[in-house]
Order: structure tokens, then sequence, then C-alpha cells
């Protein structure tokens, strides 16, 4: 669910945008919503967390996220800006949860293999990536798209009627969502899970959180990876149709924007394999090396190459979140659940990166405007090799 959410997004956006005719900045307002809730609410989760725990942080998360699905039903018709709070509730929802899961399953088993254990349940986050742009596209894209010049001829009644029918189309899908959340809510609050109390820390965050190099270049990480990873993906249908690369509606673009997810959940199955004997940090920046050829071949190319090439990133992102994560929260000990909500702040690159690339795209093109990621993918690069290492070192 926490995946599918998350990545229906992108299937929103080329909605929303044909809807009420926006620019791609206005656009990637959606992703700011929804990944600037990241920022504002992660600390204030952590607090939650650790006076409510785990289990009750995930019920909270989980009825939190229903109530945003539900906001999608006034929003359709209210207009743009009750779309972008809805987001804004939604990932309010989604944020307690992640700030609950990650740092529960890096505790609940040893530390050296807390990067194989959290790409496992990634993997499942990834499944809900890989199903979102097919039911999205099937969904809510299945209509008949006018371009805005095809809309600008139509008498202006008749184009409040087909904007009013467009935005609609997600009223159904997203209570369906709301029912789902709110039955899982139901199922955490009776199952049994493992109690594990965090530490309290008996320094304060300025004294010590900060000390840990480690961590602080992982939340820039997390922000890069996050922004570069949801950037592509938000562009992904706008990119397949360009006519210089495969010249595709949106609702047919959107199925092959489930290669780009599916690429993340098999990386993730095999990574979580394979990160039992390789190095965490090598691994992570042999997946950024391929990440930054495959970006600029997608940028300078045409045609299905370039396609393909863009398509075939979702396999390099596959580890790097949880590996970023668990590198970053490696020997915190009590400062965990505190670093947690740090990296989880540092979700926001989703918010601004998308952004940038809308800003860069506005003025020099889609294409081009994919630099925006390969920048992004050079910082992971480096942070996985200069901590290659990491789990080695006993100190």
């Amino acid at each position: 669910m926490w995946g599918l959410l998350t990545s229906l997004n992108d299937v929103l956006i080329p909605h929303l945008k044909a809807v009420y005719t926006l620019n791609y900045v206005q656009a990637m307002l959606v992703q700011f919503c929804f990944f600037g809730a990241y920022f504002i609410v992660s600390l204030p989760a952590g607090m939650l967390i650790r006076r409510i725990g785990y289990k009750h942080g995930a019920v909270t998360g989980l009825t939190i996220a229903a109530c945003g699905c539900a906001l999608f039903y006034p929003a359709a018709t209210s207009g743009y800006g009750l779309f972008l709070f809805a987001f804004f509730v939604l990932a309010a929802g989604i944020t307690v949860l992640q700030v609950a899961a990650n740092p529960y399953v890096t505790v609940l088993g040893s530390p050296a293999t807390a990067s194989s254990r959290l790409n496992l349940t990634q993997a499942f986050n990834s499944l809900g990536t890989t199903l979102a742009p097919a039911l999205g596209g099937l969904l809510i894209l299945s209509g008949t798209v006018l371009g805005a010049d095809q809309l600008a001829k139509l008498p202006a009644a008749q184009q409040a009627a087909y904007k009013a029918q467009e935005a609609a189309a997600v009223q159904g899908p997203y209570l369906a969502l709301a029912a789902a959340l709110l039955i899982l809510a139901v199922l955490f609050a009776i199952v049994r899970l493992p109690a594990i109390r965090e530490e309290q820390a008996t320094t304060s965050v300025s004294d010590s959180l900060w000390r840990h190099k480690h961590l602080v270049l992982g939340a820039v990480g997390i922000f890069v990876y996050v922004g570069a990873e949801v950037s592509i993906g938000s562009f992904l249908i706008n990119f397949i149709g360009e006519p210089t690369i495969a010249g595709l509606s949106h609702a047919d673009a959107a199925l092959y924007v489930t290669y780009y997810w599916g690429g993340a959940m098999v990386g993730r199955f095999i990574g979580s394999a394979v990160m039992r004997r390789v190095s965490p940090g090598r691994a992570l920046a042999f997946n950024a090396l391929v990440a930054i050829v495959l970006v600029l071949a997608a940028t300078f190319g045409h045609g299905h190459v370039a396609m393909w090439a863009l398509l075939a990133v979702g396999l390099c992102n596959s580890i790097m979140f949880p590996t970023i994560f668990s590198m970053a929260l490696h020997r915190l000990g009590p400062l965990t659940g505190q670093g947690s909500g740090v990296l989880c702040m540092a979700i926001v690159g989703g918010a601004l990166v998308p952004f940038v690339q809308g800003a860069v795209a506005d003025a020099a093109g889609l294409q081009p405007s994919f630099l925006v990621p390969v920048a992004c993918y050079a910082f992971i690069l480096y942070f996985g090799m200069k901590y290659a290492r990491l789990y080695a070192d006993k100190a």
C-alpha cells in the first residue's frame, strides 16, 4: 500500500497537468506537497512513536493515510488546491509509517545484515510501486485525453464538463484505497508484533547526532536519491510520450512505467541476497555509476534506446534507499530513532528535486532536464565509495 500510494503520483501528475492545464513546475506541486510532508511531519512522528511504540505508530499512520485518500473525493469537485492538501495529508500518514517501520526493521536482527533485511522489506514496497502505474493507467487514464489545443477549441461549458469528468476519475480508486488502509489499520491493531523498547538517549541531538558524519552524508544521500527516483518517475509518462522517444499516449506510457518500478522490486529481492556477501557501500557505488550512464543515455539519445535506458534506472535504484538508510544508522545505538527521523526528513528531496527538474524542463526542454538526476546519482556514487567498508569498521 505504501509503495502503491507513492507511485500513483506518477499517474496523477500528467492527468492533473492535462485537466488543469498546468506547466511542469505547477504539476510538480503534487510531489512538493507529498514529499514536503516528510520534512514537516518526520520529527513530530518520531516523538509520537517514542510515546506510543512502533505498532501503534503503524496504526496511526495507516489511519491518517486513509483520511488523505478520502479527501480525494471532495477534491475532484473543488479544484487543484484541495488535491494538493489531500496529497499532504496522505503523505503525512505514510511518513508516520516510514518513521516507525524502517528503524523497527533495522533493530530486529544483526546490525551487519540490516541492509539485507531492509532491502527485503522494501522489495514488497516495490511490489506496490510496480502495480500502481498499470492500475492507475487502467482506472484513471483510460478515458479520452484532449490536448490543450483541442480543449481550447471546445465551448466553455464543454471544457468545464470535460475537466469535471476527468477530475472525478480519481474518486472511486482513492475511496477504495481509503477502505483498504482502514482494514490494514484494524489488522495491525489486533496482530501481535515483537515488542522492542528503544533506549533513551542521554545526550542532546546537537551534542551527539551531528557528530556522526556518516549519518549527515547519509541524510544528503537520502535527499538526492529520493529526489532522483521520484523526479524520473514523475516525468516518465511525458518523456515516453515525446515524439522523438516513443510518442505514446498517457495511458499506454503508464504501462511502461511499471517496468521502472518493477526493476526496483526485482533488484531489491536480488540485493537482499547479494548484500549478505558484498559490501553495501560497494554495491551502492556500482548501482549509482550504472544509473549515471543510463540517465545520460536517455538525456542525449532518442527513440526506444533512450526510453529503455531510463526505464532500466529503476533496477539501479533498487538497493539505494534501504542501503543508504541502514548505512546512515550504523552503530548509532540509542540515537537510532532520532537518526531515523532525520533521514525521513531528508525524503523532502522528493519534493524539491522534481521541482528543480520541472523548472529546467520548462526553460530548456524535457530531455536536458534529466541532467538534474545525474547530479544526484553522482553524490550517491561518492557516498558509496567513501563508506565502502563501513560494516567492516568495528570502532
